[in-house]
């Protein structure tokens, strides 16, 4: 199964850090964002990642090259601007297979990705997050008996999910949201979830940057 990384996002709330780099270079605890990501996806067994890049992607491409120096084949998806979620997925289909697991370069985590390569066929599968203080209002429910994604907002969605190819088959490539395509899939009950309840965080504030930090210092990669 193939991986991809979005990391086309600019990161406005953390200018100036982002005035010359793009937000998944911003380093946490001495390590660029991304750098976590991969070599998070490569201990979990994924060989081959798929990156979508715009804002001054070139920094990322220059940064992660071929993969080679972390054992794994990356290539890149370039976007002349950033296309939001749905459209970056559409935008790179042809890099990826009929599977594939998508996770945002903007989060430091220790959720192990190996769980994903695991996840019992739906059109959807995501790791859901309890609500953090900045989002007390969260994206999606959960029906633990079921384990069906639900329409209600418990819990917050991660950046983490794995896809079938056809939830994205009939999208055009432009700029496109991820949200309302999986809430119309999940109010066709055709999408799963969990719940990580472990270090988690969507570094979009300077605030968040620093907690981010101190878990990087404080935590060990399981």
């Amino acid at each position: 199964m193939k991986a991809m990384i979005l990391a086309a996002g600019r990161g406005e709330r953390l200018r100036p850090l982002t005035d010359s780099r793009p937000k998944p270079m911003v380093e946490v605890a001495g390590k660029p964002l991304i750098a976590y990501q991969v070599e998070r996806l490569v201990r979990a067994g994924f060989h081959q990642i798929v990156v979508n890049t715009a804002y001054l992607g070139e920094q990322i491409e220059q940064f992660l090259g071929t993969g080679t120096a972390w054992g794994v084949e990356i290539c890149y998806s370039h976007e002349s601007e950033a296309l939001e979620t749905a459209g970056g997925i559409a935008k790179a289909l042809p890099l990826l297979g009929e599977r594939f697991v998508v996770v945002n370069a903007d989060i430091w985590t220790t959720y192990d990705y190996s769980h994903l390569l695991n996840i019992p066929e739906a059109l959807a599968h995501l790791v859901l997050v309890p609500n953090p203080p900045h989002k007390p209002i969260g994206d999606f429910g959960l029906d633990n008996a079921s384990r069906r994604a639900t329409l209600g907002s418990d819990h917050t969605f991660s950046g983490i999910g794995v896809y079938q190819r056809e939830l994205f088959s009939g999208i055009a490539v432009e700029k496109r949201p991820l949200g309302p395509i999986l809430r119309d899939f999940i109010a066709q009950r055709a999408v799963t979830g969990e719940v990580f309840d472990g270090a988690w965080v969507d570094v979009g504030t300077k605030e968040r940057l620093k907690q981010a930090t101190h878990l990087a210092q404080t935590q060990q990669p399981k």
